[in-house]
């Protein structure tokens, strides 16, 4: 049997009801920016502008102060725009406006250039803003583009557990990112180290066994975080459930091999939740949905994903007609 062929068969023999995680997924209209406190989008805003201005501005004499208009274009067809506080943030401490034509998380297109904003503002400050804000707007309107491509994957085959992302960031961009996932409709998994304990294998070694390690992190992090562990096989994953683990991460499993490990695991421990990572894509996501697996993990969702086509033109002046009077 084919891991296609196999994947359908576990799916079909379980009811609707079985896909139902304990981290059963929704997705609620919020308003997203919400969760940016204003200073952090100030200080970001600020260290992307001195970086990519650090010193003198010689383009800048050549436009000039003066007041003008520049569109916002988005020219990759069907992309879900995502950034919006970033792109506002970079143009707020340049003195400029940006209006939106479109809302956080909505789907550009399907035409191939869709005008989203419009930026007005003195000529060289939005110059200024165009780079680093452009940069933010394409990075995440791609993650989160990426994270609705897959959440669809997974809904469509009748699975509500959560996809997620990883620490697998870009170094200094990390909000950014984790931001993405959330308009994108998937979860941003842990923030950070600090965030939840996770285990992995270079732990399990340094520490002497998954036993001591899960003990170990248990005595100092308490009852208020989470404890996963990564483990290679069914053996490791109920060692770590029965030492107090969480989460039971089965990673790089192949497809048939998680869904027996992952129902063995499920039956012997039912709380404990089972999350699936390595090795998945956008490809071949559906073959490791399985109605014992509550989270699936996605390097991919960061890590060569590609960007949404934005750009910023200026508005050239109406030119009119010059009207020489009679002598």
């Amino acid at each position: 049997m084919g891991q296609m062929d196999f994947h359908k068969d576990v799916m079909n023999n379980f009811p609707a009801s079985h896909f139902t995680s304990p981290l059963k997924m929704t997705t609620p209209q919020y308003d997203l920016s919400n969760t940016l406190p204003p200073h952090t989008l100030t200080r970001l805003a600020r260290d992307w502008l001195a970086e990519d201005t650090p010193n003198f501005d010689p383009a800048g004499l050549c436009v000039g102060s003066h007041e003008v208009e520049a569109r916002l274009l988005c020219k990759t067809a069907c992309s879900v725009l995502a950034g919006r506080p970033f792109f506002t943030a970079v143009f707020t401490e340049l003195s400029c406006t940006v209006e939106w034509a479109h809302k956080e998380g909505a789907q550009l297109g399907p035409d191939a250039v869709a005008q989203t904003a419009v930026v007005r503002g003195p000529a060289r400050c939005v110059l200024l803003g165009e780079r680093p804000a452009l940069n933010c707007l394409a990075r995440a309107s791609g993650i989160a583009t990426r994270c609705s491509q897959l959440q669809s994957i997974a809904r469509e085959a009748g699975w509500h557990g959560h996809v997620a992302g990883t620490r697998k960031t870009t170094p200094g961009f990390r909000l950014v990112e984790k931001y993405a996932m959330l308009v994108g409709g998937v979860s941003m998994h842990r923030q950070d180290l600090s965030g939840m304990v996770m285990l992995k294998d270079n732990h399990i070694w340094a520490s002497g066994s998954i036993t001591q390690a899960v003990r170990d992190a248990r005595s100092v992090c308490g009852f208020s975080s989470k404890i996963e562990v990564e483990c290679g096989s069914r053996e490791e994953g109920s060692e770590a459930a029965t030492a107090g683990a969480d989460i039971v991460m089965l990673d790089n499993f192949k497809p048939q091999e998680l869904h027996a490990a992952a129902q063995l695991l499920k039956e012997e421990f039912p709380s404990v939740l089972i999350e699936a990572s390595g090795g998945v894509t956008p490809d071949n996501l559906p073959q490791y949905l399985s109605p014992h697996v509550d989270i699936i993990s996605l390097g991919c969702i960061t890590q060569g994903c590609p960007v949404v086509d934005f750009s910023l033109k200026v508005q050239k002046p109406v030119a009119f007609p010059i009207i020489f009077e009679s002598q």
